[in-house]
């Protein structure tokens, strides 16, 4: 059996500077974060922080004012089909159909594949999110969630070595973000894609993942704390909810997250106390004192 990659994704002192009127403003600065093949990690923080602009920049789409980023042993220096990414908005092409939206994606990543190969990986995903029914209709015919399932269904058919998701849900009801969250971990189970994501729902990062980071806010947001996740998989949403440790580790997202709104909105930097408050480069996890396992 083949041992997972303990630095599939890595992260290096990624850091991103934009100037400002007043000079430049760094939003994130030597943020260092490993991801293993296979696993699951959510970034959690507060609006603005800089953890859509981490996943931007992992994405391809953003470049790096400093550090690094290897994604399967390569470092990145831009978008590329060995990323995969679901946007909080759909993004679909209005003028094609849910079936030619997803196509699209597969013709680009895997041409060579018959016409008859490209439409059973379509018809495949677009049936594992539940629009089996619904291959033919346009955007403009869907509602808001089915648009996000073929969302979901263009990424996992492009077959990506790694899986970003910003904030995927946030534009949902309660209810349809709920049945989505069902949907992305039935199809994330099916090859445990290496997935990085970036909400602000600390329910929506524990039934998820397999780790949680914490992002400390801005300017100079880094890895606050890593939150190990110890619910078994495969998950049910109520053993979850019923486990020992549950409510623990949700007052310990909740409680960072409160620490962080409560402290100085800004704040100058100083390399010195950073350094003694940061967590280790490449920390898999902090320990959570009082969170049984």
């Amino acid at each position: 059996m083949t041992t997972p990659d303990e630095r599939y994704l890595e992260l290096w002192r990624v850091t991103k500077v934009y100037p400002g009127p007043r000079g430049d403003v760094t939003i994130v600065r030597d943020f260092d974060l490993k991801v293993r093949e296979g696993e699951f990690v959510s970034i959690i923080g507060h609006s603005g922080c800089g953890k859509s602009t981490v996943l931007s920049m992992v994405a391809g789409l953003n470049d790096l004012t400093g550090g690094g980023i290897i994604v399967a042993g390569r470092e990145i220096n831009g978008p590329g089909p060995d990323r995969g990414v679901v946007f909080q908005a759909p993004s679909l092409l209005p003028w094609m159909t849910a079936f030619e939206n997803v196509r699209l994606g597969v013709q680009q990543v895997n041409p060579r594949a018959s016409r008859a190969e490209q439409r059973a990986t379509v018809e495949h995903y677009l049936s594992l999110v539940g629009l089996a029914d619904a291959i033919d209709k346009s955007p403009a015919e869907l509602s808001q969630g089915m648009r996000q399932r073929v969302g979901l269904a263009r990424a996992f058919a492009l077959d990506p070595k790694v899986l970003l998701l910003d904030e995927p849900f946030g534009m949902l009801d309660s209810i349809t973000r709920i049945e989505l969250q069902e949907v992305l971990i039935q199809l994330w189970l099916e090859d445990r894609k290496t997935a990085l994501m970036v909400t602000h729902d600390v329910d929506e990062a524990l039934f998820l993942s397999d780790r949680v980071v914490m992002m400390t806010n801005g300017p100079a947001a880094r890895v606050g704390d890593i939150l190990s996740v110890p619910f078994p998989r495969p998950r049910r949403r109520a053993d979850v909810l019923e486990h020992p440790s549950y409510f623990c580790l949700r007052e310990t997202l909740t409680s960072f997250l409160e620490e962080q709104e409560s402290g100085p909105a800004a704040e100058v930097w100083d390399d010195s106390v950073a350094a003694s408050q940061a967590v280790p480069p490449y920390a898999d996890s902090v320990p959570v004192g009082g969170c049984g396992s």
